[in-house]
């Protein structure tokens, strides 16, 4: 329909009725009963403990992209549809979007934060899975043999005061490191051999000569440089066991929560609803633009309070301190950002409404929304860190290399609120 497509804000601009919402809802709840039919056929129900196929990470993703459209839109147009069949299932679908997606928010941090690890560590390979390819659900880092080769090794060099962790994660970083950088291990297990539980930042023991079969010896790396390569390594096998174990209970969880009668019975209200939407009698004739500007309302005033003026710096000191201070609890300064992301994510579902099946691209809102995800990821991701970093009874080379990982990604949310404040200023330039 022609008026669909008018700017919602725009006071001369046709009225959408509410046959749209309608219409939008039933379509939804088509595509999420598609995606379970999907999921279920490629296995993704079965308890077998593995990610499933890339067809049943799709199907789960779909699922997710449904709930939350739905779920977005019993809440900006809630004053059209009934207000107990509303409130009760607008809950269930967060839920269920939320156990969904935990399992592939923690395989996409352990890969931003070992990508970022080889990064910073300048390393030819990447600091990740050192004793094994496949930790999976037991949440080790190395084989027993390792820990006995690490047990053997460490009583040679005097170091009887090793608890079995350290041991466990020196052999990590022992075989990570000598596929890569072979030298440079050797002289930081050397200086820490010698000096027992020193400070990260002292300068490693004097190399010696590699043997003839190690090849070509790369250029001498700087202390800081040495000490975080031999930290990298071990701080990428502590992340990939601790992220993939988590991984590994959140994907046992989402199969849990497929095949439990909670989900049956939201199943069951998604599939009525692809028949018929439970409208208010005036909702047919009511015009939807007025809804839809509130939510966009809502976000422009959210928007306002964040501190943008400090954001369009590129290198933020003041909130860098706070958020690299020892404080265990999320940075204060993250909730509002994060909150404003989901106000983006309702306008974007309003404007979808709105627009019906060939919705405008706004590039620069969706370029905001880009920025306001990468917020997000490095956020969760530096908390990752500095969760890492309070393991007990960690190799100083590790805590420093985590300590690093931790400042890295904070950069990272000041570099997301850049862009998102250059994004958000060309948006507001460019509006008539």
């Amino acid at each position: 329909m022609a008026q669909q497509h008018l700017d919602p804000t725009d006071p001369t601009a046709g009225a959408v009725a509410g046959d749209a919402l309608a219409g939008y809802l039933r379509a939804q709840a088509t595509e999420f009963l598609r995606a379970l039919r999907l999921h279920r056929e490629t296995g993704g129900g079965t308890a077998n403990g593995s990610s499933g196929s890339e067809e049943s990470v799709d199907a789960a993703r779909a699922l997710r992209r449904s709930a939350r459209r739905i779920s977005a839109s019993l809440h900006t147009f809630r004053p059209l549809l009934d207000t107990d069949w509303s409130e009760s299932i607008r809950p269930e679908l967060a839920w269920l979007s939320g156990t969904l997606a935990m399992e592939h928010a923690y395989a996409a941090r352990l890969e931003r934060l070992l990508l970022a690890l080889h990064r910073l560590s300048g390393a030819t390979v990447l600091p990740t899975q050192a004793g094994t390819t496949d930790v999976g659900g037991a949440g080790a880092g190395g084989s027993a043999g390792a820990v006995a080769g690490s047990r053997t090794k460490a009583a040679a060099a005097g170091r009887t005061d090793v608890t079995a962790a350290d041991r466990a994660d020196a052999a990590a970083g022992r075989a990570e490191v000598a596929s890569g950088s072979r030298t440079d291990a050797a002289a930081g297990n050397r200086a820490e051999s010698a000096a027992g539980s020193r400070a990260a930042g002292a300068a490693p023991a004097p190399q010696k000569a590699a043997p003839s079969h190690a090849g070509p010896l790369s250029p001498a790396p700087t202390p800081e440089r040495g000490n975080l390569t031999v930290g990298a390594a071990k701080a990428g096998a502590l992340l990939d066991r601790q992220l993939t174990l988590a991984r590994t209970r959140a994907h046992s969880t989402a199969l849990q929560a497929l095949g439990s009668s909670r989900f049956h019975a939201v199943a069951d209200n998604i599939a009525v609803l692809a028949s018929e939407v439970p409208l208010t009698p005036a909702a047919t004739t009511a015009d939807l633009r007025p809804l839809a500007a509130a939510a966009e309302e809502r976000l422009t005033d959210a928007v306002a309070a964040l501190p943008l003026v400090t954001a369009g710096h590129p290198y933020n000191a003041e909130a860098l301190i706070h958020g690299l201070s020892p404080d265990p609890a999320p940075h204060p300064q993250d909730a509002p950002w994060h909150q404003v992301r989901l106000l983006l994510r309702l306008h974007r579902y309003a404007r979808e409404v709105l627009h019906g099946d060939n919705p405008p691209v706004d590039v620069r809102l969706l370029a905001a929304g880009q920025a306001l995800n990468r917020h997000r990821d490095a956020s969760e991701a530096a908390a990752a860190a500095a969760q890492a970093a309070r393991t007990p009874r960690i190799a100083p080379a590790t805590a420093y290399a985590l300590g690093v990982l931790h400042a890295d990604q904070r950069h990272e949310v000041e570099a997301a609120r850049f862009a998102f404040q250059q994004s958000w200023q060309m948006q507001t330039v460019g509006t008539p």
